[in-house]
């Protein structure tokens, strides 16, 4: 009996932190003129500092950049703001940033390979970018060769992770890897996942990712999700969020208990240069004590950020205007990545 107890004290237990925990700092990557912002460099610059220091009001935020002295500038006060000095392709944070695994109370970053969304960009400095900032996390660092962005999966801290089989799945990412059993034997040993629950449909006009969950339905905690929906039955996307907003209501956690569903609006479609872009409230940011939502100067706006506010009723919400963000097909939640508690910020 001594040696079957002492075994299961040495249990290993992994698992990935919802974002709605506890967290250290949230990281940025700061556009630059080498990057995909520069025909509106100083617009987007600004909205990134508007992305920085509603952070900062509620915890430390991280940014890394091309040049300190000339994004140091852009700022009125860098109270719980630290800059650090890197290159960088891209400003993509949330997918090519190292994601934090905690394993019996300790924190692992792991280092996925970031490839562009399938090739689709160049991406050779964003994929070198955490092994380089390494240092400055007080945590376990691992590199492994399994390309996964941290947009493509939505975890609510309890052993379930939520995605879709169009980015997971698809062999733009991991060519070998096509069925749902080897991609969830990966998730399962790098972040001791229990159940994977994928969503077939939804899809956002304009996206890049191959349908990443964080800009179709989030977990709120343990038990809630908010998702997009779409009520315009002429809209494009009105058939595909359709049949997702049916697949969500078939859902069930570990405990066989179906999920609290709130839905978001959409907002009318949004143009630039001819081209629809992908604008979606799901996008938003938790951090401590507040929630920070993208807006785009829609009629929706508000209608979003009231129910995002009842669906996190202790937190403040804070909305930021994303139209820009928008432009370069992502928004808010695409360009940060969050740290849960256990990492130390060593700058």
């Amino acid at each position: 009996m001594g040696n079957r107890e002492e075994n299961l004290n040495r249990r290993t237990i992994k698992r990935l932190p919802g974002e709605f925990e506890e967290q250290s700092f949230v990281q940025l990557i700061f556009p630059h003129a080498n990057s995909d912002w520069a025909p509106y460099l100083q617009e987007a610059s600004r909205t990134f500092v508007n992305i920085a220091m509603s952070i900062a009001k509620f915890e430390n935020c991280l940014i890394v950049c091309d040049d300190v002295d000339r994004v140091k500038a852009y700022f009125s006060t860098t109270a719980n703001i630290y800059f650090i000095q890197e290159e960088s392709d891209d400003t993509w944070a949330r997918d090519c940033g190292g994601i934090t695994m905690i394993e019996n109370g300790e924190p692992t970053v792991i280092d996925f390979t970031f490839t562009g969304w399938g090739n689709k960009f160049d991406a050779s400095l964003d994929n070198a970018l955490t092994s380089k900032l390494a240092d400055y996390y007080d945590a376990d660092y691992k590199k492994q060769r399994f390309i996964l962005e941290g947009g493509a999966i939505e975890s609510n801290g309890k052993g379930i992770l939520l995605t879709t089989t169009e980015c997971l799945l698809n062999p733009n990412r991991n060519i070998k890897l096509t069925q749902k059993f080897e991609i969830e034997h990966i998730l399962k040993e790098n972040f001791g996942t229990q159940k994977v629950l994928w969503l077939d449909h939804g899809y956002l006009a304009g996206d890049d990712t191959d349908s990443h969950i964080d800009t179709l339905a989030r977990f709120t905690d343990r038990e809630t999700i908010v998702y997009v929906r779409c009520q315009d039955e002429n809209d494009e996307h009105f058939e595909a969020l359709s049949k997702m907003e049916k697949e969500l209501q078939t859902l069930r956690d570990l405990d066989g208990n179906p999920f609290r569903l709130i839905a978001l609006p959409m907002t009318d479609a949004i143009y630039y240069e001819g081209e629809r872009l992908p604008a979606t409230y799901a996008n938003f940011l938790i951090v401590n004590g507040a929630v920070i939502v993208p807006t785009y100067n829609d009629r929706h706006d508000q209608e979003a950020l009231a129910i995002i506010q009842q669906a996190f009723p202790k937190r403040e919400i804070i909305g930021v205007d994303c139209s820009v963000l928008i432009r370069q097909h992502g928004s808010l939640h695409c360009v940060t990545m969050q740290f849960p508690k256990e990492v130390t910020l060593k700058v």
